[in-house]
């Protein structure tokens, strides 16, 4: 399970951070000339691209990796996990590094991601699944 937990993060890390934004390259707000003068900074914004939020990728990763898994031996995984990574992903948004639509995005593909992983995972593993669905 540890190992798909860690390819669920390491995938949804690798493909927003490493693949998605070099291609779109949106610049953060935080440096955003435009927003200079109404931006208010509350981190070191940092130098990389903004589309889409690796944060938010990476927590709704593993959010719903842990929901597909969990779900049926552990009722509030579901409220646990998404409370969890939606407030990570708006301290994002809070602090000035992204968007909105970073994070929806973000958040969006690292479901999906999470998702694939756990389907992969329940298959391989028969006995987890017949233990989540119980």
């Amino acid at each position: 399970m540890m190992v798909f937990l860690l390819l669920t993060f390491g995938a949804a890390d690798f493909l927003s951070a490493s693949v998605i934004k070099p291609l779109v390259k949106r610049v953060r707000p935080c440096n955003e000339l435009a927003l200079k003068g109404e931006m208010v900074s509350r981190i070191r914004c940092g130098s990389g691209y903004s589309f889409p939020s690796s944060h938010a990728s990476n927590h709704f990763a593993i959010a719903l990796f842990l929901i597909m898994v969990y779900r049926r031996r552990w009722k509030s995984i579901l409220w646990l996990a998404l409370i969890w990574a939606f407030l990570v992903s708006f301290a994002q948004i809070y602090v000035g590094v992204h968007y909105p639509i970073d994070v929806i995005c973000g958040a969006l593909f690292g479901a999906l991601i999470g998702y694939i992983i756990a389907r992969l995972f329940l298959r391989i593993q028969p006995e987890n699944q017949s233990i989540s669905q119980q």
